[in-house]
């Protein structure tokens, strides 16, 4: 009997209609407040990508945080708002109780071989086999799913408010072996703990409003990679009058560039 993969199940929708669909929160994955945020990100593009109109494979893709998700089953609804040749624009809803709580928009494109080049070069790194898995007991259950091996920016091991900077990097894989796919990237994007903690070294209260995702990868291009490891690096720019901004940036072990991301998450001093 074939066990269906914690984040599979996570993710799943089931069609009512034509871009409508019904899915459900899993405690696999639940965060201090609802669940991880990057396995709802995961939600909204699956539910572009099992629409029966999608063209291509997702380039753009923002969702916006408009409350949290109790645990339970959920509505969502995904529109191609308009085709053109080879790109497509999405909007896309998650609602509950009849109200929504997250919305997104996404844009996907049937993608043609061109010149190209990664003018963002991974940084030397120890491999990952090199790097020890941390020791510390996980707080939510979301990161059980993964496996992190901090090559700097771990969690403050004092929480003293020392912090000096913002900037982790760490090699990063679903904890169960799973292949690495579009909607296993988009959530990867969101692995990082809030910057905030790191700069200041003080635990306040956080929550992400907003988060876009760059795919320079496609399917297949995944796909060569299997269960590989895939290597993260996240830093702010600011942090003013209750908000920050995140960076990110994810490669292959190859040192292809797969993704990057940027958000704005909101915090309480």
């Amino acid at each position: 009997m074939n066990m269906q993969h914690p984040f599979d199940q996570a993710v799943a929708l089931a069609p009512t209609a034509e871009g409508v669909y019904t899915g459900a929160t899993s405690p696999a994955f639940a965060n201090m407040v609802g669940p991880f945020g990057g396995v709802t990100t995961a939600v909204a593009l699956n539910a572009v990508l099992q629409h029966p109109a999608l063209l291509g494979e997702p380039v753009a893709l923002t969702v916006n945080f408009c409350a949290a998700l109790a645990d339970g089953t959920f509505g969502a609804t995904a529109k191609p708002v308009r085709t053109n040749r080879s790109t497509q624009h999405w909007v896309v809803e998650l609602s509950q109780a009849g109200e929504v709580v997250m919305t997104a928009t996404a844009m996907t494109a049937a993608r043609r071989e061109t010149w190209g080049v990664d003018d963002e070069p991974m940084p030397a790194v120890p491999t990952p086999h090199a790097v020890p898995d941390p020791n510390h007991t996980p707080q939510v259950e979301w990161v059980r799913r993964y496996q992190m091996r901090f090559i700097e920016g771990a969690l403050p091991a004092d929480w003293d408010g020392g912090g000096v900077h913002s900037q982790t990097r760490l090699w990063m894989r679903e904890s169960a072996p799973r292949p690495l796919d579009l909607c296993g990237l988009a959530a990867l994007a969101d692995v990082f703990f809030p910057r905030i903690w790191l700069r200041r070294a003080t635990r306040v209260p956080v929550g992400t409003v907003s988060m876009t995702v760059y795919f320079h990868a496609g399917s297949a291009q995944l796909a060569e990679l299997g269960h590989g490891w895939v290597l993260g690096q996240a830093r702010a720019q600011a942090f003013r009058n209750g908000f920050f901004d995140q960076t990110a940036q994810l490669w292959s072990e190859g040192g292809h560039l797969l993704a990057n991301s940027h958000q704005v998450v909101y915090y309480k001093a």
